[in-house]
């Protein structure tokens, strides 16, 4: 079997940001001689198509996503619907189980890659595939929230996930009580088919053959260790999965409007293709940008009930910042900005995809998360890797100010503050070890030896 190549099935959760990091790691199996069977839904496919490099070895396989009353027609995605339908759609997503089933008949995959559809692990066990939950965001959030030390002992109050579960490997992230009343909800949602969202989470992982994370032991060590000893089954790393260079370029517009400003002189704000803060804070967030006197862009999405970002701008705004900051509401080549040398600091949601990039540039970072993992996220960077500063929030409320944003970009843009020298230094050691030469290779190497070793 060591000389063999794998058939692979790959179904995430239906949201872009789960699915176009599954398709980046199945580029990097293809490009090992990997075959992949990538289940999307059937309009949803155009979106992925120019992110598959291998398509003779990265094959769609359209999926139709049943209407369920209040989904809105032609529901695929979460980016068809608000934040209040995701477990409807969860639940529509259950309800493609038989056709799952069907089509693994058909394909005989030899392992499937899933994330959050709870009955993935007894499907396959039934047809004799092994089936990895694969969680494209951090180990470091399911050690904090998923871990059997505090799911068997019900440690979801507000008061229990302000603190990190028994055995945690780090005592120094931790959740504001807002944080938590946040969490807390969040694990009692129902999720799709009646089912809790920890209990949904939980099932996967307990039920699963191996845990797989988009990390590397070098960053998650610690974490890894700590889920492998509480489940007590293989975990594999993919490797932090940086997408290949583009061949594309940036935009004239922004080209010419970032080429006018010094190196190192700009903020790049960008909050995720999901992030829609309300009005206040949306303001809050602009004038912060306003008040650290530094050149900026901004890509945000408008706050909810609004038609575009221009409506949301404070009074006298756009004239106070004229020549030296745009907020801007279309969709932009975030990676492409964020390797352009006038951009000095990245304020980041803290998604995923979002630090991978920032880590393997040199701007400095401030975090903004919002929700669920791009907190945990944050206190990972900051207070972990001391790779970047965080946006100090109200304890009780969550909101941010024009102040704290301000100060966050001041501390990490002053060259000589002690806080902006460790950072600097941590992150271009952590920037070199990912770029470094086979760094990546050999965790997608190891990846195909762990899912081989599976199979055996």
């Amino acid at each position: 079997m060591a000389e063999a190549t794998l058939h692979i099935a790959m179904y995430p959760w239906l949201a872009l940001g789960h699915l176009t990091p599954f398709l980046h790691l199945a580029n990097k199996l293809a490009k090992k001689g990997h075959r992949i069977s990538f289940f999307t839904p059937i309009k949803t496919q155009h979106k992925l198509e120019h992110f598959n490099l291998h398509p003779d070895l990265i094959t769609f396989v359209p999926i139709s996503v049943p209407h369920l009353d209040g989904l809105p027609p032609g529901t695929e995605t979460t980016s068809d619907v608000t934040y209040h339908l995701f477990p409807l759609l969860m639940t529509a997503m259950d309800h493609t189980e038989g056709d799952i089933e069907l089509l693994f008949q058909d394909l005989k995959p030899d392992v499937v890659l899933f994330d959050i559809s709870h009955w993935m692990p007894r499907l396959a066990r039934r047809l004799g595939i092994k089936s990895i939950r694969y969680d494209s965001s951090s180990s470091v959030m399911t050690s904090y929230g998923l871990s059997p030390a505090r799911f068997m002992e019900n440690k979801y109050s507000e008061a229990d996930l302000m603190q990190p579960p028994r055995g945690f490997p780090s005592s120094s992230i931790k959740l504001s009580i807002y944080e938590a009343r946040f969490f807390a909800m969040g694990d009692a949602m129902e999720f799709g088919s009646r089912m809790r969202f920890v209990d949904r989470h939980y099932i996967c992982l307990s039920e699963c053959d191996a845990l797989g994370f988009k990390t590397c032991r070098e960053i998650e060590g610690p974490f890894i260790d700590y889920l492998q000893s509480q489940f007590g089954k293989p975990v594999l790393l993919s490797g932090p999965i940086i997408p290949e260079p583009t061949t594309s370029t940036l935009d004239e517009k922004w080209e010419k409007w970032l080429g006018g400003f010094k190196p190192n002189s700009m903020i790049y704000c960008a909050l995720g293709s999901e992030c829609n803060l309300q009005t206040d804070q949306f303001q809050e967030l602009v004038l912060g940008l306003e008040l650290t006197g530094m050149p900026f862009l901004a890509a945000l999405k408008p706050p909810p009930g609004l038609e575009s970002v221009e409506s949301a701008l404070p009074e006298g705004f756009e004239e106070r910042i004229k020549g030296r900051g745009v907020v801007y509401g279309g969709w932009v080549q975030q990676p492409l900005i964020l390797e352009h040398p006038s951009i000095g600091c990245f304020i980041t949601h803290c998604g995923s995809g979002s630090l991978s990039e920032a880590l393997i540039n040199k701007c400095q970072m401030v975090m903004l998360p919002q929700i669920g993992d791009q907190i945990i996220n944050a206190r990972m960077m900051g207070v972990v890797l001391k790779v970047g500063v965080e946006v100090d929030k109200g304890e009780e409320d969550g909101f941010f100010t024009k102040e704290s944003v301000c100060k966050a970009v001041r501390a990490v843009m002053d060259e000589d503050s002690e806080i902006a020298i460790v950072n600097r230094a941590n992150h271009a050691k952590l920037r070199e070890l990912l770029l470094s030469k086979d760094f990546e290779s050999s965790y997608i190497n190891d990846f195909i030896e762990k899912l081989l070793a599976l199979l055996k």
